[in-house]
């Protein structure tokens, strides 16, 4: 399996990024879909997951500002980001969870500042 994030980069308070992640090598209709983030010393933490049925659940601190969404014919997984805050730069990482084994990719940097 192979992940491939792409659409990170600098972007002002306020503003709107959207991140896309390429899926590879087994059927991603089974793959339950991920974005996580870190940024530098920090923990990993959980952004967003969506289900193989497409069920979406948010961490508390980007519930109303961001979207996950999955195109199952194109085999992707995209986060969009809006209205960013200077606490969501970090580097963005795409999980696939097929059964019990976990694959990332390699992650996206998005920053956020004036």
């Amino acid at each position: 399996v192979q992940l491939v994030e792409s659409g990170g980069g600098l972007v002002q308070p306020g503003g709107s990024l959207r991140l896309s992640c390429v899926f590879s090598g087994t059927d991603f209709s089974i793959a339950d879909m991920g974005w996580y983030r870190q940024d530098s010393w920090k923990q990993r933490e959980q952004v967003a997951l969506i289900s193989r049925i497409g069920l979406a659940t948010y961490a508390d601190s980007v519930k109303g500002r961001f979207t996950i969404s999955r195109d199952n014919a194109k085999n992707t997984v995209d986060l969009q980001m809006n209205n960013l805050k200077p606490e969501d730069t970090a580097v963005y990482y795409c999980k696939a969870r097929l059964v019990v084994i976990d694959y990332w990719g390699q992650g996206t940097q998005v920053t956020v500042s004036s």
